[in-house]
């Protein structure tokens, strides 16, 4: 697992972490602790702090001027308890996102960037090969929002003598990358590989992302996508579901919602909404971005919600294998009560053949509610809250 660490903006810039449970003993209310570290710091004090089971309130800019309560929540401080589910509550049909950056290089103009990591993100047993790549955007205007896509174009030349045509990627990063600084984005990428003729392919441009070195230059093109961003509103419920390298755009959502650096880099974003992953892989080591999750969950058990489905390891009702469709039938009741709250948005990025298995499990689902799926699904998709991407 790759993770950077916060970068500084100045030995002035200090962040307050509140906490209560600290080492085990339960401080009252009325003593809640601050600690003051610098950002260069935040995660790693984070990460500690988890570890030694305390339990943190509130990440907030500077020195806190009032006390903390449990359950407290401002602008880029940890999200509330989450309420019971309300009523639903009107919202705009389909926000627009004029403000979001799509083509800013073009496959004739790309952005020449720089790789600065490529680390697996697998453990030892895993089915395959899974990295994630980091590049530096320093010197150019590639700009992006999470839920956006980059294009790639490899080194060398097709079949034909003519250069390889870009192959596009989720971003798995945030617009502030891994490392907080507004200058990297980050790939989630697998290795293509499939047999013809008796012969092992291995695909061009992901071979060639999951073997490039540090310091190589990478041609690099859009952004592009409008489909999978993330809804404004704070209190909204996303629904994540996805396969494989599908955790790329999750990842990032998740990364947004929930990390300590980028809560306190988004002082206008504050989440206090469910989010709820549902993750498929073939074992346990082929699980992507575990301890980032697994973070997460400890700091905000009441917003972060994951289910894990692991096909060659757990068996479904039937004994058979479980996938992602049996789990999204196996919590359809909670599923469709979130869907019936207009705050709440369902999001899929992997394998196109995940798409058939989720569309069967809710219409089963939403046939035992008296629902049609086939025509509640486009009804989700116009009002901007069914959001899809497979390959």
């Amino acid at each position: 697992m790759h993770v950077l660490s916060a970068a500084s903006s100045g030995p002035s810039r200090m962040m307050t972490i509140t906490i209560q449970d600290f080492s085990g003993s339960p401080i009252p209310a009325a003593g809640i602790r601050r600690l003051m570290v610098p950002l260069s710091r935040l995660q790693s004090t984070y990460g500690r702090l988890l570890r030694s089971g305390a339990r943190i309130l509130q990440v907030s800019n500077g020195l806190a001027s009032t006390a903390a309560t449990p359950g407290s929540s401002t602008a880029g401080s940890a999200p509330a308890p989450a309420q019971p589910a309300k009523a639903a509550r009107k919202t705009p049909a389909k926000a627009a996102h004029a403000d979001v950056p799509v083509n800013l290089y073009k496959p004739k103009t790309p952005f020449v960037g720089k790789v600065i990591s490529n680390d697996s993100l697998l453990k030892e047993g895993a089915i395959g090969r899974v990295n994630h790549v980091t590049m530096d955007l320093s010197g150019g205007d590639l700009r992006y929002v999470e839920g956006q896509s980059i294009g790639i174009i490899p080194d060398g030349l097709a079949d034909n003598g003519k250069p390889h045509k870009i192959r596009l990627y989720s971003i798995a990063s945030t617009r502030h990358g891994d490392n907080l600084a507004g200058n990297t984005v980050s790939l989630c990428v697998r290795q293509l590989q499939y047999e013809k003729d008796g012969e092992v392919i291995n695909g061009v441009c992901s071979t060639f992302l999951c073997d490039i070195a540090p310091g190589a230059p990478v041609k690099i093109t859009g952004p592009v996508g409008k489909e999978m961003l993330l809804p404004a509103d704070e209190e909204a419920n996303v629904i994540m579901l996805a396969t494989g390298t599908g955790i790329a755009p999750m990842r990032a959502y998740l990364r947004r919602m929930f990390d300590p650096g980028e809560r306190a880099k988004n002082p206008d974003y504050a989440f206090r909404g469910k989010a709820w992953l549902f993750m498929g892989v073939p074992t346990t080591p082929n699980l992507l971005y575990e301890e980032e999750f697994q973070s997460y969950l400890s700091a905000y058990p009441e917003n972060f919600r994951y289910t894990k489905a692991i096909s060659r390891e757990q068996k479904n009702s039937e004994g058979g294998r479980m996938y992602i469709q049996h789990r999204v039938a196996e919590y359809a009741d909670e599923i469709f009560s979130l869907i019936n709250l207009d705050a709440t948005h369902l999001y899929m990025c992997g394998l196109r053949g995940m798409e058939p298995g989720i569309d069967e499990a809710m219409t089963t689902a939403a046939a035992t509610r008296g629902l049609d799926w086939k025509t509640l699904r486009p009804q989700l998709k116009k009002a901007g809250r069914w959001h899809v991407e497979t390959y």
